[in-house]
């Protein structure tokens, strides 16, 4: 009750001051005697603002108004006391599992997990478990059994996919437990469009970053432009091989086979080792997909000067261009052109830096004008793609490009029409050895794609019953296996 009067009070106490506030602002407005039609104005002005201001502020006065609290009490419970077992634990109740971030080390772990420095250097003394631990990459992930009254009792990680180490911290030693750990490895293709996007899509099938670049830089990168002839419709398939472990993915491996249809035309590769070589990749017919020689040595530039003769835009005469200009800016990477040994790598009159390779059979090719080169040296045998130097402006240049020249036997030829040496193909008992190599990626994707035997010859017509009979007897009905 004292609460309603005492708002009552106030509510009357700002009405009478609103009212003497009307009245005073009407003196001070308004005249004594006749009204005109603008007083008038002015009174019912007024009047309507008292009006507004007695309905609107009392209530809102009221609904600032502090909320009354309810007192609170507070109980304390007496909990019964854990035992010293129960404290301990059992062994295996209380992992923390950590994932490695990048940069971060070892002992910045421990020291995170309130672990002693002496702990980790214990764990270190195993040889094993210090190559492991202290080459950490990131996302590795490593579990440390801590119990509730401290102190590390034990430490995991995966040594392989296979295999598991426990490191179990005594008070006197350290013992190491090795757990087996089954894994399955299945071979599979994967399949899909090239969509808005192909990393998209290639992703969304399964392949990994390294299965990509693959396709775009090894496989196909002689016989499609990855930058203006794919369309979304368009479609490829690949052969991988898959570990999984307790039913989750741990890796997938190297792309086995591989078919891709730009515009209609089919193209493949698949993955073979000659006798004493490297992994390539070749056609159906046992043709390396690799070229001897790729014609651009460098990524995203625009040929600037032809091979012919011309004027020399330092000299101002005319003369013969041996080479082709490629104009890029300054440290744009140039690539070796071939296989082949570094003949020469230094400075060489009006060239600049100059690079030059020997592949061989008598050719040879120049990279002139360079910022700087790479990490080579003379002698030093190259892979084709090797990054052999960087687009400068040195010797008489002017302006950063990369000058590349092509020679046989000493003769300069045109890099853009030249007849390439073809790579050297299989034979005899390395393509029968071949063909029963790949008979097996080839059924896997005639089960998904019905497109790979256009690129066999007829000489294998009479093999595919066999080989998608094959196929369906080990991936069933399905692509996967």
């Amino acid at each position: 009750m004292q609460t309603h009067g005492g708002g009552n009070s106030r509510k009357q106490q700002f009405r009478d001051r609103l009212g003497v506030l009307r009245d005073t602002a009407m003196k001070r407005h308004l005249p004594e005697g006749r009204w005109t039609r603008r007083h008038w104005i002015h009174a019912s002005l007024f009047t309507t603002i008292g009006v507004l201001m007695a309905t609107i502020v009392p209530g809102f006065s009221s609904a600032i108004q502090a909320p009354i609290s309810e007192p609170r009490n507070t109980l304390l419970l007496d909990l019964p006391e854990l035992s010293a077992a129960r404290q301990a634990g059992t062994a295996g109740d209380s992992w923390q599992v950590v994932r490695v971030k990048p940069g971060q080390t070892m002992g910045a772990i421990f020291e995170e997990l309130g672990i002693p420095a002496a702990t980790l250097h214990r764990i270190l003394d195993n040889a094993d478990a210090k190559k492991a631990l202290t080459r950490l990459k990131p996302g590795t992930e490593i579990a440390f059994d801590l119990p509730v009254t401290g102190g590390l009792r034990t430490l995991r990680y995966d040594r392989d996919p296979s295999h598991r180490i426990e490191l179990l911290v005594g008070n006197d030693k350290v013992t190491e437990r090795v757990i087996a750990r089954e894994t399955t490895t299945r071979t599979v293709v994967l399949s899909g469009k090239v969509g808005r996007s192909l990393n998209r899509s290639a992703r969304k099938a399964g392949l990994t970053s390294a299965n990509i670049n693959s396709m775009t830089d090894e496989i196909f990168k002689y016989d499609i432009d990855f930058n203006s002839d794919l369309g979304p419709e368009d479609r490829f398939s690949v052969v991988v091989e898959q570990t999984w472990r307790e039913g989750e993915l741990i890796s997938t491996g190297p792309v086995q086979a591989a078919t891709f249809t730009v515009d209609g035309k089919l193209h493949s590769g698949f993955r073979f080792t000659r006798p004493g070589g490297k992994p390539e990749y070749f056609t159906a017919a046992g043709r390396p997909l690799k070229k001897n020689f790729i014609r651009m040595p460098i990524a995203y530039a625009r040929m600037s000067s032809k091979f012919g003769a011309r004027r020399h835009p330092v000299l101002g005469t005319m003369r013969m261009h041996k080479g082709v200009d490629y104009a890029a800016s300054t440290g744009t990477p140039i690539m070796a052109a071939g296989d082949g040994r570094v003949q020469f790598a230094g400075w060489q009159g009006g060239y600049g830096r100059t690079v030059i390779l020997d592949h061989g059979r008598g050719h040879t090719t120049l990279y002139a004008h360079m910022s700087r080169m790479g990490n080579i040296k003379q002698g030093q045998r190259v892979a084709q793609g090797t990054v052999i130097g960087y687009v400068g402006t040195t010797g008489l240049s002017t302006g950063p490009h990369l000058h590349y020249e092509f020679r046989i036997n000493g003769v300069h030829r045109n890099p853009l029409s030249v007849t390439m040496p073809p790579p050297e193909p299989l034979a005899g008992a390395q393509l029968a050895s071949y063909r029963t190599y790949t008979a097996n990626a080839l059924a896997r994707i005639r089960t998904v794609e019905d497109i790979i035997y256009a690129d066999i010859g007829p000489t294998d017509d009479a093999k595919k019953p066999a080989t998608v009979a094959a196929a369906k007897a080990a991936t069933g009905k399905g692509g996967k296996g």
